[in-house]
């Protein structure tokens, strides 16, 4: 019997990095997401095929049940098929019922967003296999990929949230987030593929280990970019972000590396480095990118749920 799952894509606006230490992070879950679609099989054998938003194959592999329960991790397989099997073997141990009971499946999941735009490739699979074997996405998250879950949260809900770690457990609050000035932003694709992984492991590496100040400043700068009635309020309190971010990371921001003409705020969105930054600009900017380089940007109303 067919079955099917949906989970939506990601952007975070404030709370990167600092997030996994229990700091506020607002997000916004996007328009573009991914489906994974469940058909009987056989032969013990889990036939999965993946979809670029293009209609592309990026991922095709049979896996047997063998290879998810005992996950057969080789060093000559590729990466992409030892993270596959690396999930299912951890969402097989949360719930060992469902994958032996059957003959097999055929899976195939489709992205509607390019896969190098970063907006949750990983997060919307793991949301889509938890909501398949009906387990915990944050558990299955937090098993095998990693990460604060906040990307978890917005593949399973349509409405901005302010999320958190407490004690280590998510917890997420719905908001209204509902700006007039939605016109004067644009997300703007770097074209560099940020590995979440990768800079959730060097923020580890380098960070002061007192962060408390830190994480009080970036709440209180949440819950203004939260309350902003106007544009000048908004961008204020995100530039502002910017700059604490900056000195926490000892890092230049995005606008200081690569914009420093803009006429207008740029935040960084998650990963600092790449993936889409946010333009806040009272002018249309899309001919100032365009004539950089930059061809993929995308206006709030046609990125955000």
């Amino acid at each position: 019997m067919k079955k099917e799952f949906y989970s939506n894509g990601k952007l975070l606006i404030t709370g990167e990095y600092l997030v996994l230490d229990g700091a506020k992070a607002f997000a916004l879950p996007t328009k573009f997401g991914q489906n994974l679609i469940v058909e009987k099989g056989g032969n013990q054998e889990i036939k999965w095929t993946s979809f670029d938003s293009d209609g592309s194959i990026w991922l095709e592999e049979t896996l047997s049940f063998e290879d998810i329960f005992q996950k057969k991790i080789a060093d000559s397989s590729t990466s992409k098929r030892n993270t596959l099997i690396e999930i299912l073997h951890q969402g097989h141990l949360l719930n060992p019922d469902t994958i032996p009971k059957s003959e097999g499946f055929q899976i195939k999941t489709t992205l509607t967003f390019p896969r190098n735009w970063g907006l949750g490739t990983s997060s919307t699979l793991i949301n889509n296999i938890a909501q398949w074997l009906k387990i915990d996405a944050f558990v299955l998250l937090n098993n095998s990929f990693g990460g604060s879950g906040y990307d978890i949260a917005c593949a399973q809900n349509n409405n901005p949230i302010l999320y958190h770690l407490e004690n280590g457990n998510p917890v997420v609050e719905k908001v209204t987030f509902e700006p007039e000035f939605a016109k004067n932003l644009h997300f703007v694709y770097l074209d560099k593929k940020q590995s979440s992984k990768a800079a959730i492991a060097s923020y580890y590496n380098n960070k002061n280990e007192d962060l408390v100040e830190n994480i009080t400043k970036i709440d209180l700068l949440t819950q203004e970019v939260l309350n902003t009635k106007t544009l000048r309020e908004f961008a204020t309190a995100l530039e502002e972000h910017e700059a604490e971010m900056s000195n926490i990371l000892e890092m230049k921001t995005i606008k200081e590396s690569l914009f420093p003409d803009f006429d207008g705020i740029i935040k960084s969105l998650g990963a600092w480095g790449g993936d889409f930054v946010l333009a806040i600009a009272k002018e249309n900017p899309t001919d100032y990118f365009r004539e950089r380089g930059f061809k993929t940007i995308v206006s709030y109303k046609d990125m955000i749920l």
